[in-house]
């Protein structure tokens, strides 16, 4: 018995370690890698540039001081007020230039006594011609002589009273003291505060904004394109504008404008561009919105295509791996066109039922593990 049983022992003993050499043989080889297939479909390819920029409105207009300089006393409106052209947006109180007032001042009272001794004369010599002393001719000299004293005395107080307040009796309506919109539309900023002082505009100045009126009805897309696209967009193509407060919709806009010269900017040539932009009634867009506008530079509708990641490049030529049978797979040239960054048209060498070579079945498990 004993000895039946040493051999028993024996024997399971040379099983498992036989058992134990398989097990670790067939761990230690590799398993036969399994790839997805993925067929060539019918789909559309649009190639798209984005150009990022902002809405603003086509006629902005900064309204200044034309004429005088002073405080501001009365404003009229406020940020968001709808104007017609010529309606008041403040009043400005003149502080006048003690220089040119002395001066004014000065011609006033010498206007008054030309004028106090023109009448003496003329109230004299009007006596004479009464008396048939005098002919007419030297009465008109006379006369004329005192109405051009009237004149001057008249335009001196004018002139006086301008530079003090800004207008005159007889041009009350056409002051310039009280700023006026030269456009119709929409108050979009303010910048002064009632008592701030303000400055003309003129040669030398550009004077003090005291307000910015824009049409809100008329808006544009200005943006900025690469110069590696710029010389695939011309004017009057459409584009799509998405604007980030405004969640998903889109607008239509056309090109108008490609500026004929790059600006630098973080080391690469940018071009500016500008398209009008069709509003939609129940949206409102405030200006300087934040907008990128995809620009379609060119489109195959219904064409053969496949995902790029499947493509293999040698030299100037791309293939792809077609399955001859299960898991078999054969390098095959094909021809291409138009690509949108992530699915390629077909011109050349496949049809819609072959396979094509996609990535590794255990690799796309590991991805979604990862995810879940």
């Amino acid at each position: 018995m004993k000895k039946v049983f040493r051999i028993v022992l024996v024997v399971f003993f040379i099983f498992l370690f036989v058992g134990t050499i398989v097990f670790l043989y067939q761990k230690s080889q590799d398993k036969p890698v399994v790839y997805n297939t993925k067929s060539p479909e019918i789909t559309d390819i649009i190639k798209k540039t984005v150009a990022t920029g902002s809405v603003v409105p086509r006629k902005e207009i900064a309204i200044k001081p034309q004429g005088v300089s002073g405080i501001i006393e009365t404003l009229y409106v406020e940020a968001g007020d709808m104007l017609k052209k010529g309606d008041p947006i403040a009043k400005i109180k003149i502080i006048p230039d003690m220089i040119n007032l002395n001066s004014a001042e000065s011609r006033v009272k010498i206007a008054q006594i030309n004028y106090e001794d023109k009448e003496i004369n003329y109230q004299r010599d009007k006596a004479l011609y009464d008396k048939k002393v005098i002919s007419e001719s030297d009465f008109q000299k006379t006369q004329l002589s005192f109405r051009n004293s009237e004149e001057e005395l008249q335009s001196a107080k004018d002139n006086l009273q301008l530079i003090k307040e800004g207008v005159t009796k007889s041009s009350a309506k056409a002051t310039n003291t009280i700023i006026r919109s030269t456009i119709e539309g929409m108050i979009l900023d303010i910048p002064v505060k009632e008592g701030n002082s303000v400055i003309q505009s003129n040669t030398f100045n550009d004077g003090t904004t005291v307000a910015i009126v824009a049409d809100m009805g008329e808006m544009i897309f200005q943006g900025k394109v690469d110069e590696t696209e710029v010389g695939k967009i011309v004017q009057g193509m459409n584009l799509e504008l998405t604007i980030g407060a405004i969640e998903d919709v889109k607008f239509d806009a056309h090109l108008e404008y490609i500026s004929p010269k790059g600006v630098e900017e973080n080391g690469a040539i940018q071009f500016e561009i500008k398209a009008s932009v069709k509003l939609k009634k129940d949206f409102f867009i405030r200006s300087g919105y934040s907008a990128n506008a995809e620009i379609v530079l060119d489109k195959r509708e219904k064409v053969l295509a496949v995902n790029e990641s499947l493509l293999e490049f040698k030299n100037d030529s791309t293939f792809v791996e077609i399955e001859t049978s299960e898991q078999k797979f054969e390098k095959r040239f094909i021809k291409t066109g138009l690509s949108d960054g992530i699915n390629i048209e077909v011109l050349e060498g496949l049809t819609k039922d072959d396979k094509l070579k996609g990535e590794k079945k255990k690799k796309i498990e590991e991805i979604k593990e990862k995810k879940d």
